[in-house]
């Protein structure tokens, strides 16, 4: 466990020393939430225009519980594991780029878990539908997440963990709300 872990630092020594100070204001944007309000809205016309109005409540319903769930779940692995986030690893701190720097446990990543949950769930509602969707999904979870790397937050570990359980809670959600607007269709 110790050399991957010793491995986990390298790379993102390695990724986080990409950066350079003339972006950071740019990959501090990627990573905050409220930018992505728009995107979100794109999101929601999508579902709008493939699903009734009552299937698209049951949708929301599903995302709202799924993004707690992923959230808290990595909530709980950051303080189960406590492991240090990179900016609070004394180790690190002179060999690293430190553009912010959140709490003092990061695994896994929450942003990672959230994005590849609402990439993993919206491919598995809309991928059939529109077939190039998910290419744009993931694209911008994996963008998301590498801010993380970047800002100094986050291992490439915490984000590849927060990946994994994000699109494993998507997949599960997405067929779970499938199966209830299959079923609410059934009996109208």
């Amino acid at each position: 466990m110790e050399e991957i872990i010793q491995e986990d630092k390298k790379i993102f020594l390695f990724l986080n020393n990409l950066g350079d100070s003339r972006f950071d204001q740019f990959w501090m944007l990627i990573s905050s939430t409220w930018i992505w309000v728009p995107l979100y809205i794109i999101f929601f016309y999508f579902l709008f225009k493939n699903y009734k109005l009552r299937s698209l409540v049951f949708i929301l319903i599903f995302v709202a519980i799924g993004v707690t769930v992923s959230d808290q779940l990595a909530g709980i692995f950051k303080y189960g594991f406590e492991r240090l986030r990179p900016c609070h690893d004394p180790g690190l701190e002179h060999a690293m780029r430190i553009v912010k720097c959140g709490g003092q446990f990061g695994f896994y990543s929450s942003h990672a878990s959230n994005t590849f949950f609402l990439a993993a769930y919206l491919t598995i509602l809309l991928g059939r539908k529109l077939r190039w969707f998910p290419y744009v999904l993931f694209l911008w979870a994996v963008i998301v997440s590498y801010s993380r790397i970047y800002l100094g937050v986050h291992f490439p570990g915490d984000v590849l963990v927060g990946a994994f359980a994000g699109s494993v809670l998507g997949i599960v959600f997405g067929i779970l709300a499938k199966k209830v607007i299959q079923k609410q269709s059934a009996i109208s």
